[in-house]
């Protein structure tokens, strides 16, 4: 029998009050979600959810709602999503069982180059994708909003802007204060964004009423006739705007914009269809390569976050993420292999290169050549800012919608005398091979700048069916991190059985293979997992807790749950 000394009492007691506080303070932290019966909203926002509450209350769906709370977000929230940006939709019909992918991404301009942010000497050009006029890319959010709503709405298309209008004419009280501040001294140089953001030369801070007078006679313009912002008084004002500034946006890349309504990535995890968003997001492609990498990993036996199950996550994130950057882009202007990279046997090929004791270094995972990549066929069917929102209405239909402008305040340009705050979505571009973006994303000739193409996204909007019928649905806000945020959030609820309150609490783990670090919240694990995963060779990087998630999942019983995030601002309404 073994002594144990004084000393080793001590480090145990140590231990074990260790993970007891990491117990109370993750359990602390998680969030009860609201049930119902009837409909549910739930964005990060809790004033465009009470919009988008307020369309199903008056006998509208899912997709007016839906409608409603995105231009509801686009005035609440100006920092990280808005009409001068684009986004992704999935949506779920609970009459037809079938699910649709809406793109309204924003595209490149006409004039847009290759070699457009390079200097003389082919360097990166500092900035030049991410501030100013010449990092906008044409605005889709309008034109995707429209073409849902008049394919899909039930209310009157005036109705359903009427809240946004309202609040940038009377103004909201601001809640906190939005991360995109930290640009705040690029966006002084913009007298228009001056104008509407600040006063006695600060920004507004909390507890003060932000009134957008002139975004609230744009909104107006736009629920008399959508098409004004593509080829009416709003158009013009941006194209001019663009031409005295040196940007690259015209009359005739307003017109040509289109929403392309695209198939969903689908694939199995246990007994659930997980429908996600195809290229050209890398989210759903990414989120289905991992669930088939992690396979029939018995994580539940595991436990969660044991770290075992952490290091499998990690190993296999590492492996997605490397081979996002070599494949993924428009599909519209490259071939992106989608069906070899979501093969079964693609996955068990990378699953068998994964050491379940020892993590392998970024620079050993690679993306397989290409023509070891054709080999494989697939048996499935076809910032951190951004916002998310998720709608489910009373007949099961759901609507999963994520929609940004890039970094804080996009560009931080606003097009005079509208109040549309416009994007920098020219920097989720692969500026130039190996060149990170803003978000430490690496791409290569996939992703290269062409005129009228589609920058490469990681936005995730999810939704899972299990039996027949919905089960969950699902995204997040936050950059590079949304892949893994929903990742875990399915996981939560598929393999560990959590509600939705504490699927979306939950600490998360991150790694996007570069630059080659282990992201976790402080809270997130106790002191024996960390210790544990350094062992096996991970670099750890605890940072602030990230991301903006939130999620609507339906019970065996028949009745919703919703939760927002505790990361953000955000809430859970319903038409009880």
């Amino acid at each position: 029998m073994q002594i144990v000394t004084k000393p080793g009492r001590v480090a145990i007691a140590i231990f074990s009050l260790s993970i007891l506080l990491h117990s109370y303070v993750a359990s602390a932290a998680f969030t009860p979600p609201l049930r119902s019966k009837k409909g549910m909203v739930v964005s990060a926002h809790p004033l465009a959810s009470e919009a988008g509450v307020a369309m199903l209350r008056q006998g509208g769906n899912a997709v007016d709602a839906a409608v409603a709370t995105t231009f509801a977000i686009s005035v609440v929230e100006p920092f990280s999503a808005g009409i001068g940006g684009g986004g992704f939709l999935l949506m779920y019909s609970q009459k037809t069982g079938k699910i649709q992918a809406l793109d309204f991404r924003e595209r490149a301009p006409l004039k847009a180059r290759r070699d457009m942010y390079l200097d003389a000497q082919g360097k990166v050009r500092p900035n030049a994708s991410t501030q100013g006029y010449l990092a906008v890319a044409t605005p889709g959010t309008v034109a995707g909003l429209y073409e849902v709503h008049r394919r899909y709405g039930k209310l009157p298309w005036l109705q359903v802007v009427k809240k946004a209008i309202a609040l940038a004419e009377n103004g909201f009280m601001i809640n906190h204060v939005p991360s995109g501040l930290r640009r705040q001294r690029f966006m002084f140089n913009n007298p228009a964004a001056r104008e509407i953001f600040t006063r006695n030369g600060k920004f507004y801070q909390p507890g003060e009423r932000l009134v957008q007078r002139d975004l609230a006679k744009t909104l107006k313009s736009i629920a008399q006739n959508p098409q004004s912002f593509y080829t009416g008084s709003i158009a013009q004002a941006i194209a001019a705007d663009m031409s005295k500034n040196g940007g690259l946006i015209t009359l005739e890349d307003l017109k040509a914009y289109k929403p392309i309504w695209r198939t969903p990535v689908c694939g199995n995890f246990r007994q659930a269809q997980i429908c996600s968003m195809p290229p050209p997001s890398s989210g759903g492609v990414h989120l289905l390569q991992i669930l088939n990498i992690i396979g029939d990993a018995d994580l539940k036996t595991w436990g969660w976050h044991h770290p075992k199950a952490l290091h499998l996550l990690a190993e296999a994130m590492k492996i997605a993420y490397s081979d996002r950057s070599q494949y993924l882009g428009d599909p519209d202007f490259v071939k992106v292999p989608v069906q070899q990279l979501l093969s079964s046997a693609y996955a068990k090929q990378r699953r068998q290169q994964i050491n379940l004791e020892i993590a392998r270094p970024s620079t050993q995972v690679k993306p397989v050549d290409e023509k070891t990549l054709q080999q494989f066929s697939s048996h499935q069917s076809e910032s951190p800012e951004t916002s998310h929102l998720t709608v489910v209405d009373e007949q099961r239909n759901a609507v999963s919608l994520t929609f940004t402008i890039n970094l804080g305040f996009g560009a931080g340009v606003v097009t005079p005398r509208t109040g549309i705050v416009l994007n920098n979505e020219m920097d989720d571009f692969a500026i130039a091979p190996g060149v990170p973006n803003a978000f430490g994303l690496v791409g290569n000739a996939a992703n290269a700048i062409a005129p009228r193409k589609t920058p490469l996204s990681s936005m995730t909007p999810t939704i899972v069916t299990q039996n027949n019928r919905l089960r969950l649905a699902t995204g997040a806000a936050g950059g590079s991190t949304i892949i893994t945020q929903v990742l875990q959030i399915v996981l939560n609820i598929l393999e560990y059985n959590m509600d939705a309150g504490a699927a979306v609490s939950a600490p998360r783990i991150h790694h996007q293979w570069l630059p080659d670090e282990l992201r976790v919240e402080p809270w997130g694990l106790d002191a024996l997992t960390l210790a544990d995963l350094r062992r096996r060779g991970h670099q750890i990087k605890e940072t602030t807790p990230w991301g903006n998630a939130n999620a609507i999942a339906l019970n065996a019983d028949g009745t919703l749950e919703a939760a927002a995030d505790p990361r953000g601002g955000g809430a859970p309404m319903s038409n009880f």
